[in-house]
């Protein structure tokens, strides 16, 4: 008797803990608006399309010039670069052309201020890596608007496992009072006679049993409730109530096909376009590239002076004939790259189809399986009823009675899984279906 005391202390304690916590009602659009903006996962996933976008944007280089400006300060006693300071400064005079004086300069200072431009004009290769680039980028937008599919849909089963945890602590605190109802019948019976103490004993294990079970969902509540906060990246992982009830819903799944326009597919069919593009760009760093070249120089002995100046333009044509096999590797690479993005393209979306497949079953299952465990519920509560009312005018044997209630309450539990299911399989249809 000390020990179902001690058992029944700690159970009270426990309850009161779990109610003690702050209980916060929500919706299921309230979750899935913070998640939509606090989502860890989504910012993650905007963060890599910004990266994929900076890396694009830097493809700008293929069309853009490219400016520099620099000021170079330098002091030489060499013949050559003291007689071409000199030119440069146009302070040459004829006794700079002493020979004793062209061979034995003096320290001459020079600065020179220089602006310089390089502007592409053919770079083929360079083309292909900016449409490479853009389809990357575009493939890491519809990720990101996949992963808000996926926790929409996440949203969407967590949610449901919060009301299904709610439905199993309400049906297991009926059957705990059941128990104890039958508990104190029992004991009246057991004081007059009728039962024997086994018949009791056996109801206060029934008693324990229920009560663990009820404690079990009680701490599934509240994993449900942590999991929402997570979605949400709430730290406060406070105990959430569903404004609605866990119910049937019905959703339209008939017809369902994978799409190519949904979105995560449509991202890989864009990464194997970049890695197309990465194939003939290595196969056009063969050709050779053009560039037009440009610069203004200021020259002083001064320092930010610059009393002279001169331009210099021109273009230049630039052709790597030979570098060793580095680039027949990178085509070989490049081209091994997109074979392989295309089959597994081709994979991913064999893939889907085959958890389509599966989905569109376990729906079928689930539709099958609820309308058995509706007729077994409403069996198992006439029973129940029944055996109750015998075991009250002492034609039942208590252990009748015990079974007809743990099938009652399990049937109960069957039921709520069942629509848990039910709801869950047509959720994923949606998602996978999604365009």
């Amino acid at each position: 008797m000390k020990k179902h005391f001690y058992i029944s202390l700690l159970m009270a304690a426990l309850t009161f803990s779990s109610q003690a916590q702050e209980l916060v009602p929500i919706t299921k659009t309230e979750v899935l608006s913070k998640v939509s903006e606090n989502n860890n996962s989504i910012k993650i996933s905007e963060q890599e399309f910004n990266v994929a976008r900076a890396e694009y944007r830097q493809t700008n280089a293929v069309f853009l010039p490219n400016i520099t400006a620099s000021h170079t300060a330098m002091a030489t006693t060499n013949p050559l670069m003291a007689f071409g300071s000199k030119l440069n400064q146009e302070i040459l005079t004829s006794s700079d052309f002493n020979p004793a004086q062209l061979n034995n300069p003096s320290q001459i200072e020079n600065y020179t201020t220089k602006f310089e431009i390089v502007q592409p004009l053919i770079n083929l290769d360079g083309i292909y890596h900016r449409k490479a680039a853009k389809s990357k980028m575009e493939a890491m937008s519809l990720k990101t608007t996949r992963t808000q599919e996926y926790l929409v849909f996440e949203v969407e089963k967590a949610y449901m496992q919060l009301q299904l945890a709610y439905k199993a602590v309400d049906v297991l605190a009926k059957a705990r009072d059941a128990a104890n109802a039958n508990l104190k019948l029992a004991n009246n019976s057991f004081k007059q006679g009728y039962l024997q103490r086994a018949d009791v004993l056996t109801v206060e294990v029934r008693v324990t049993e229920v009560q663990n079970q009820l404690y079990n969902a009680k701490s599934n509540v509240q994993n449900a409730s942590n999991y929402l906060s997570f979605l949400m990246n709430d730290d406060a992982y406070v105990m959430y109530t569903p404004i609605d009830s866990l119910a049937v819903t019905k959703l339209t799944v008939e017809n369902k096909i994978i799409s190519e326009n949904r979105s995560d597919i449509k991202a890989m069919q864009l990464a194997s376009n970049a890695y197309e593009s990465m194939n003939k760009a290595d196969k056009l760093a063969f050709l050779p590239r053009l560039n037009a070249f440009g610069s203004y120089e200021l020259y002083d002995d001064k320092v930010f002076q610059g009393d002279a100046n001169g331009y210099l333009f021109g273009a230049q044509l630039t052709w790597d004939i030979f570098q060793g096999a580095k680039r027949f590797g990178k085509v070989e690479k490049s081209k091994a790259q997109f074979e392989k993005s295309k089959l597994e393209y081709q994979h991913y979306v064999s893939q889907s189809n085959l958890d389509l497949n599966k989905a569109k079953r376990a729906f079928l299952d689930a539709e099958n399986k609820l309308k058995l465990t509706t007729l077994a519920l409403e069996q198992s509560e006439e029973s129940l009823r029944i055996r109750t009312n015998r075991f009250k005018e002492g034609l039942e044997k208590t252990s009748d009675l015990l079974l007809a209630e743990t099938q009652f309450a399990q049937k109960q539990l069957e039921y709520y899984q069942t629509i848990f299911e039910y709801n869950y399989t047509q959720a994923y249809l949606q998602f996978l279906t999604k365009e």
